[in-house]
Order: structure tokens, then sequence, then C-alpha cells
């Protein structure tokens, strides 16, 4: 057993660290007073060839593992949540179905231009009356001679106002309760296709989250992404990934909430010392270092597994499930540490403790993770 990084997986993070710091951080609270979409920050990404990190170099990609994409999206998400959940719906919902299902033609158009960053990647899931239970899809797709017909709608979509394309689910046929989900890959310039960014939302202010609306969109048969019926099975495996960037993203925020929490720590002083030297100060700074280390070590591992091809549906979920909610405590701490001033807009915890809750809520809610763990044991 190696816990130590290869020499791959600690470029990538210091690359993504410095990059982080020098790019990322500086104007991340006024992104989040404004509710600036962070785009020349992906640019620049694309640039360093970052924006493929984790798919073959055939298509523009880096041709990294899945560690590397964690610790990329953990390194985005230490300093803004906003960046680090843009770019990790751009790989794992964007890119990876394109990756897993696209035939070699989907990937050299569709692929290469996530790599490139010529778009951002997307995925449409969620509806208003299908979240939890996606199954309960309703938006439809009509055969009409050799063209597919969407109508419905979509809901809590990222990126979608920076996509190109993406893929989506519709049922395709349905006998009794029984839906045959199948996903197409949909130009968001197709006629009848609305992309609303209107939400207004409690954190990950300079992230984009949208609603979709599809009247009458047609698509042709080469737009089906894999094969027609298996798009329920096809959106599972892509959460399984998905969960492994959410696990990631949280590590990020409680690490980045735990040092901001530290920092003040050491330099406050009352009572004549600082207020790490109060046993009730030092104890809960060692829990949320503690806790940290341990979800780290837990995306670590299903991304690992994911690596080796090894099933990770259980890891991911444990993954998932604990990071998030290891990051909603450590950021509440690491506000009760500041006092009042932590309430205070003038100190980033306030901002971490507002974003890092849609880590419990994203990917599957804690309560859905708790659902497949406990049908991956055996209950």
């Amino acid at each position: 057993m190696n816990f130590e990084l290869t020499a791959e997986q600690k470029m990538i993070r210091k690359m993504m660290r410095d990059f982080a710091e020098g790019e990322v951080a500086p104007g991340a609270d006024e992104r989040d007073r404004t509710k600036k979409f962070p785009l020349s920050i992906f640019k620049k990404m694309a640039d360093l060839n970052l924006m493929g990190l984790p798919f073959p170099e055939e298509y523009g990609g880096g041709g990294a593992d899945a560690v590397c994409f964690a610790i990329a999206v953990e390194e985005l998400s230490r300093v803004c949540a906003s960046t680090g959940i843009t770019y990790s719906a751009h790989i794992s919902l964007g890119g990876a179905p394109l990756h897993l299902f696209g035939t070699k033609q989907q990937k050299e158009k569709y692929l290469t231009a996530i790599c490139r960053g010529e778009s951002l990647g997307a995925f449409g899931l969620t509806e208003p009356n299908a979240g939890s239970d996606a199954g309960g899809t309703q938006t439809k797709a009509i055969k009409k001679e050799d063209k597919w017909v969407l109508n419905g709608s979509k809901c809590f979509i990222t990126n979608a106002s920076y996509a190109n394309f993406l893929a989506l689910t519709a049922v395709t046929n349905q006998v009794g309760n029984q839906k045959e989900i199948t996903a197409f890959i949909v130009p968001t310039t197709t006629p009848g296709f609305l992309v609303i960014d209107q939400y207004e939302k409690l954190g990950l202010h300079s992230s984009n989250t949208t609603e979709l609306i599809l009247e009458n969109v047609e698509v042709d048969g080469d737009a089906i992404l894999g094969e027609i019926g298996k798009g329920f099975k096809q959106f599972l495996v892509t959460l399984d990934g998905g969960r492994i960037g959410i696990g990631a993203m949280a590590v990020g925020i409680a690490q980045g909430a735990y040092e901001q929490a530290l920092r003040y720590a050491q330099e406050r002083i009352q009572f004549g010392q600082s207020l790490s030297k109060f046993q009730a100060i030092s104890h809960m700074l060692a829990d949320m270092h503690m806790q940290i280390e341990l979800a780290r070590t837990m995306v670590y591992k299903a991304a690992w597994l994911k690596d080796q091809n090894k099933k990770y549906t259980k890891e991911a979920s444990m993954c998932k499930l604990f990071a998030s909610e290891m990051a909603m405590r450590v950021c509440d701490k690491a506000v009760q540490i500041h006092g009042g001033w932590g309430y205070m807009r003038d100190f980033k915890v306030e901002r971490f403790l507002r974003d890092v809750k849609l880590t419990e809520i994203g990917e599957g809610t804690s309560e859905i993770q708790r659902n497949i763990i406990a049908r991956e044991i055996g209950c």
C-alpha cells in the first residue's frame, strides 16, 4: 500500500496550487459579490491544457488520471468553490459521458472541443419533478422520420450558458411505468432550445446554474449518445465519477476554511495569548485537520479505484457523503473560531460556509448516498 503521490500528481498539485493562488484567489471575493462568471480563468486553464486533464491526448486531453482530476478540483475549491464546481462539472458531467459512451466521430467533434476549452461541459439530467428520483424524467424525445423531436425542461444545470452543446436525457418510449431513457447530444443553439440563467442562490455565486427549456427541438439520429434506452445506466455511471469531483470540492473548501481559521487563531490575541493556545480552540482545529485528512484519503481511494478500472460505486458515494458532511462541520467551526468577524463578508469563511452546502445536495443528496451505500453492502 503506497500513499505517495506520483511525480505527475505532485506536478499537477504544484501547478494547480500556484494557478489557484495566483489567478483564482485574488478576485474570488469580488466575483462572489458581483456574481461574475470566471470565464477568463478558464481561458487561461485552456492555454495550460488543463480543460481536458483526464481525457486521452488524441482528443486534446492531458492523459492524466482521476487522482490528478481530484487534486485539480481540490486546489481550485480551496480558494474559490465556484471555480471548483465549474471545473468539476466540465470534466465529470460534460466530458466524461462523451468519453465513456460517445462514438469516435462524436468524441472528435465534441470531446475535443471540451478538452480545448472551446466549450464548457454540461449535462442535462435534473428536472423539476426528477431530482433524487432521476428515473422520473419527463422530457420526451419522439422519433419523426430520421430525426428526434425533444420537448421538456431541465433545472439546476451547471455551465449551460457557456456550453455550445450538452448531453441530456429524455424518455424515448414508455410501457406502463417502465420508461426507456436515452441520452442525446444537443447543440445549445438549436431552434427551440432556451437556456435561462436567473436563479438566486445561497452560495457559489460566480458559478453558472441554469434552467433549460426544450420546445420541439429537432436533432438527427447521430445525436444519440450511446445506445437507445441505455441513458439511465449511462448517467448512473456518470454520477459515480461526478461524486469524486464533489468529494474533492468539499475537501478543498474545508482545507481553505481550516487554513483561514488556523491563521486567525494564531494571530488573534485574547486574554493575553493567541486563540490557538486555548485548548477549546486547539482541539477544534485538530479535529478539523484530522477530518480533512480522512476525507482526502477517501476521495483519493475512490479515484484510484476508478483509475484501476475497479468497481467504485460504493467508495464514490462514501467519499462524497463523508467529505461533504465533514466540510459543513469544518466551515461551521471556522466561522465560530472567527467569532463575530466570521459572520462578516470581510472574512472568507463566511463565503466558504455558504458555498459548501451544495456539496451535500449536488450529485445526489446525502440521503441518496446512504441509500446507495446500503444497497452496495447488501441491505
